[in-house]
């Protein structure tokens, strides 16, 4: 059997979700899960401040696009396709062209979702690496580059270092 790739549909303009949903249940519908291994509408938190306020909300990164891995059949292109809302395939004509290896890994379609017990504030201290042996503070996670910033205490005075998850430890 084929092996499954991203293929982008353009959409309307608000209608990504809906999107999604009328083709996951097409999907099941007509019994074709083989075909299919996802369906996306990549967001991301954005924190917007209105009235002072503060409020985390999820934004489309690419609106007007939904991402679909499947395996291109007549049928699964059929599918999608016909899907209310959908004005067709990115590529050119009407030729359905899968997203490269490196426009997956740009995306971050391949990341593997980290669970990490930190939070900003946490005592850690550095188990390798140039600051091995210092402790510190983290002041900032960032979970896509798998980096945290950390303020350490050297030579009397705090200094701002990035070092990879796998650097630190938790102090008790």
């Amino acid at each position: 059997m084929a092996e499954a790739k991203w293929y982008v549909a353009h959409t309307y303009s608000g209608y990504e979700n809906k999107v999604k949903a009328d083709i996951e249940k097409t999907i099941e519908n007509r019994n074709m899960q083989e075909f299919f291994e996802d369906v996306q509408v990549p967001v991301e938190e954005v924190v917007e401040i209105k009235d002072d306020k503060k409020k985390t909300v999820l934004r489309k990164i690419f609106p007007g696009y939904v991402f679909i891995k499947m395996i291109m059949t007549d049928d699964s292109w059929y599918v999608v396709r016909n899907c209310r809302g959908v004005t067709g395939f990115v590529g050119p004509g009407s030729k359905p062209v899968p997203l490269s290896d490196e426009e997956i890994r740009n995306m971050g379609f391949d990341r593997k979702v980290v669970e990490i017990d930190f939070k900003i504030g946490d005592t850690i201290r550095v188990k390798n690496g140039a600051f091995e042996g210092f402790t510190g503070t983290i002041t900032e996670i960032n979970t896509e580059k798998m980096k945290i910033k950390a303020k350490i205490s050297m030579f009397a005075r705090d200094t701002d270092v990035e070092l990879e998850f796998n650097q630190v430890e938790h102090l008790a």
